[in-house]
């Protein structure tokens, strides 16, 4: 009796054992689907960067960059007229600051001045000529099909400290 008692036991255990290996089992594939899942998408990650790489290098490219400076920036080359002597430099700069004031950034923003031309190489608009006035906002952009008007370079104008043109 106590023999077959063992045996029931003994045949309980190994089904127990079975169980919990095929549990094991069962675990690790799901572990392997995952790892494989993973794997699947840190390749399409590094497919991904690579493509943008490709692209960033593409965009970042001199010869990229100056198609689209021809196309979009009507830039042209910096005439000799446009440089002055140091002499008619001023003495020292003007003062931003208010006295007292340890902002000099603020002092800047509230000394702001209108430019007397608009750039160093095109004169102001002329009250002439008679096209629609642009809010300030949108002044410098130009409407889909049209050319950007350009005024006639400014015969001399002296030149500014750099601090001043911006």
């Amino acid at each position: 009796m106590i023999l077959r008692v063992l045996n029931f036991v003994v045949i309980g255990v190994l089904i127990l054992a079975a169980a919990y290996v095929y549990r094991i089992k069962f675990e690790a594939t799901v572990q392997a689907e995952h790892l494989a899942k993973l794997r699947d998408e840190v390749r399409h990650a590094r497919d991904t960067i690579a493509s943008l790489r490709a692209q960033w290098g593409k965009l970042d490219s001199p010869a990229h960059i100056e198609a689209l400076v021809m196309r979009f920036l009507k830039l042209r080359p910096v005439a000799p007229t446009q440089f002055d002597d140091l002499d008619h430099l001023p003495e020292q700069p003007p003062a931003y600051m208010r006295p007292g004031s340890s902002d000099p950034i603020g002092g800047m923003i509230e000394h702001l001045e209108e430019p007397e031309a608009v750039t160093g190489s095109v004169a102001p608009p002329s009250a002439a000529v008679s096209e629609p006035a642009l809010p300030a906002a949108r002044a410098s952009e130009t409407p889909a099909g049209a050319t950007p008007a350009v005024s006639p370079p400014a015969t001399s104008v002296p030149a500014v400290s750099g601090a001043d043109n911006r």
